[in-house]
């Protein structure tokens, strides 16, 4: 088969390991930046122009698309998908995955576990909110942060009410989220391929800090899933409609809270942790499909 990597850099662990298990499993494998690629349309002809010649004749792509360019990354997938090119990670569950406020609505109505969480048109009415989300400490999310960044831990009122109406006078959009003391700083990283969950993680925060983010200086560590957990994972991944995702969730007195579903989730940490070969499961799994 012919496989793209739709990735800006070919350097990153997550792209070199999908190449080298595609590699090993027979397949041609070549890495496409998706934003240099001219996406031409044409009546019953839809074609995608990269670096002098047009791509054609592809099996199968893998999109690796940064939350920043979710647009254009979005639209070079859906562009594949008319030319009868196999996804890994279809467009409109790439749009619904990344809109944290749909997505939340979209798992809620799934009656998927999610901590309580108020999204306001820039209200006023601070002291509600907070009230809402059961008082302090509470979590304060800009809609557009990734990694870990844009995430408040706001532990007095005073402190609340300063960072929401801070966020408001700047017309950032944010939502408000309880606080899960219980979770003591960590968080549960599954990864789901093919509805199953393939590996997990247990991350936990460095001291001094609330985020338990890889990228935030936070440790992992192989955790095995309680059934309840598994059942979850799986449940979000598919109301969403991804078939390779990262749920992460906490984990709560009242069972397990998604988080969020990542549809590019690293592979570095996971495998690291978990010491299982993730980007082979992926390559089976469009082997299987295709």
């Amino acid at each position: 088969m012919k496989i793209l990597v739709l990735s800006r850099n070919k350097n990153l662990y997550s792209t070199q390991r999908l190449v080298e298990a595609a590699g090993k499993r027979g397949h041609e494998v070549q890495v496409v930046d998706h934003l240099k690629c001219n996406i031409t349309i044409e009546k019953k002809k839809p074609r995608i122009y990269y670096k002098g010649e047009f791509l054609d004749d592809i099996d199968a792509i893998i999109p690796r698309v940064g939350a920043s360019v979710t647009f254009y990354g979005t639209a070079v997938i859906r562009q594949f998908e008319m030319m009868g090119v196999f996804s890994t990670v279809e467009s409109e569950a790439l749009v619904r995955s990344r809109d944290k406020l749909r997505s939340l609505q979209i798992l809620s109505k799934a009656k998927v576990g999610l901590p309580k969480t108020v999204f306001t048109n820039y209200s006023n009415e601070v002291e509600d909110i907070i009230n809402q989300v059961g008082g302090t400490p509470l979590i304060i999310k800009l809609l557009e942060g990734t990694q870990g960044l844009g995430v408040v831990l706001a532990e007095t009122k005073n402190a609340a009410k300063s960072v929401i109406e801070a966020f408001n006078g700047l017309q950032a959009r944010v939502m408000v989220q309880e606080f899960i003391d219980e979770a003591k700083g960590e968080d549960i990283r599954a990864f789901v391929v093919d509805g199953h969950v393939i590996g997990a993680m247990k991350r936990k925060a460095k001291d001094g800090e609330f985020r338990s983010n890889l990228h935030r200086g936070g440790t992992a560590e192989i955790v095995e899933l309680s059934d309840e957990e598994e059942i979850a994972a799986i449940k979000a991944v598919k109301a969403l409609g991804l078939d390779v995702a990262g749920v992460d969730m906490l984990q709560s007195k009242r069972g397990p809270l998604i988080l969020e579903v990542n549809p590019s989730p690293g592979l570095e940490g996971i495998e690291k942790a978990t010491n299982k070969n993730i980007a082979k499961s992926i390559i089976r799994y469009i082997e299987k499909n295709i």
